[in-house]
C-alpha cells in the first residue's frame, strides 16, 4: 500500500470522524470529508471543517446502490465510515443510514478493491427491541456478507470533547444527584475510551495489511459502572454526589420520553444497551495503538458502591450538600 492514501471519511465532522480526520492528516494522508452537507449544519452554524479539506456531499440513506457509490469513491484508496443516527429524521430511517446505505458502499468497494473501515458499537444483540441496536447489527452482518476483508470497529462508550453524549455525561456528573437505572443496568459494566484514542487507531487501521482481524472491540484502561463512570467524570472540587437509583420501569419509560421529544442522548437504545455489560471481549485498542489507552475523566469522587449511595425514594431529591470546608473520603471507583 502507498505512502499516502487518500481517505475517504463519512461523517468527518461528526464526533469520531473530526479525530480520525485530525489524526489521518497528522500522519500525512489526504483526506476528504464526506459529509450530509458541505455548507452549515442544520442550526446554520458553520461546520467544524478545515476549510483546506475537500468537502463531498453524502447522504448514505439516498445511496443504497454500488452504482451510486462508485463516482464518490473512484479516486480514494480507503473509506471510512463513521457515520450514524441517535434518532430517525425525515428521510432518514436506521434501516438506511445502518444497514442498507452501508451495505452498498461495501459492495462498491469489494468491486473497486477499496479497503473499507466501518465504525459500529459493542453490545449490539439481535434479540434486542431497539431498532437503533438491531440496524447497526444488521449493517455489520450485511459488510461481511459483502466485503469480507471490510474491518468492523466497535468502540464501547466513549469520552471527549465535541461529542453530544460525553457532553451530556460530562454535565450530569457535576450535578449534585447521579441517577442510574436500577435492576441489570445498576451492575452493568462499561469501558469508556477517549474519542482521540479511537481516532488515532482507526487511522492506524487504514494502512493496515489485508489478512489482520476483521472485527476489533475497543475500550479503556478501566471497567465501570455507569455510577462509577459519573463518578470518574465528577471534578474533585465538587465534593461528593448522591447516587439515585430509579426503578428499571421508571427508566425505561424515561429513555421513551427522550425518544419522544429527540432530547437529551438517552435513548431506548441506551437503555437496552445498559442492561448489561458493554465490555470488550478481547481488547484490540491497545495491540492497535502501540501502548495502553489514557485513562478517562477527572479524579473520581465519592459516588461508587456503598458510599453516597441510595435506592430510589422522592425525599432523596432534597439531600444535603456536603457543608463547605467537610473533610470527605474519597474513593476510587472498583475497577476489574
Amino acid at each position: 500500500m502507498k505512502s499516502v492514501l487518500n481517505v475517504l471519511v463519512l461523517g468527518g465532522n461528526g464526533f469520531i470522524g473530526r479525530h480520525a480526520v485530525a489524526a489521518l492528516r497528522g500522519v500525512g494522508h489526504r483526506v476528504i470529508v464526506g459529509s450530509r452537507t458541505t455548507g452549515s449544519n442544520r442550526q446554520g452554524t458553520p461546520l467544524d471543517v478545515n476549510p483546506a479539506l475537500e468537502m463531498r456531499q453524502v447522504r448514505l440513506h439516498q445511496l443504497l446502490e454500488a452504482e451510486d457509490w462508485m463516482p464518490l469513491i473512484r479516486d480514494v484508496d480507503v473509506v471510512l465510515n463513521c457515520v450514524g443516527i441517535l434518532r430517525e429524521r425525515p428521510g432518514e430511517s436506521y434501516d438506511t443510514v445502518h444497514h442498507r446505505g452501508p451495505a452498498a458502499l461495501a459492495r462498491a468497494c469489494a468491486r473497486s478493491d477499496k479497503r473499507l473501515l466501518h465504525v459500529s458499537a459493542l453490545g449490539l444483540s439481535s434479540q434486542a427491541r431497539s431498532r437503533f441496536i438491531r440496524s447497526k447489527l444488521q449493517g455489520e452482518q450485511a459488510l461481511r456478507d459483502a466485503a469480507p476483508d471490510c474491518v468492523i470497529v466497535r468502540p464501547s462508550l466513549l469520552d471527549g470533547d465535541g461529542g453530544f453524549g460525553a457532553g451530556w455525561l460530562r454535565a450530569l456528573a457535576r450535578f449534585p444527584v447521579h441517577v442510574v437505572p436500577g435492576g441489570p443496568g445498576a451492575h452493568a459494566r462499561m469501558a469508556p475510551l477517549s474519542a482521540r484514542d479511537l481516532g488515532e487507531a482507526l487511522a492506524r487501521l487504514c494502512v493496515r495489511s489485508h489478512g489482520s482481524p476483521t472485527t476489533l472491540d475497543f475500550g479503556g484502561p478501566a471497567s465501570l459502572s455507569m455510577r462509577e463512570y459519573l463518578s470518574v467524570l465528577r471534578p474533585a472540587r465538587l465534593g461528593q454526589a448522591w447516587c439515585l437509583v430509579v426503578p428499571r420501569w421508571l427508566a425505561r419509560i424515561g429513555s421513551h420520553v427522550c425518544d419522544l421529544f429527540h432530547w437529551s442522548p438517552y435513548s431506548f437504545g441506551h437503555f437496552e444497551l445498559m442492561s448489561k455489560d458493554n465490555l470488550p471481549k478481547v481488547n484490540a485498542l491497545p495491540a492497535v495503538l502501540g501502548r495502553a489507552p489514557v485513562a478517562i475523566g477527572a479524579a473520581p469522587s465519592a459516588c461508587d458502591a456503598g458510599t453516597g449511595t441510595a435506592q430510589w425514594h422522592p425525599s432523596l431529591l432534597a439531600a444535603k450538600k456536603t457543608p463547605p470546608g467537610a473533610v470527605v473520603n474519597r474513593r476510587s471507583p472498583r475497577a476489574v
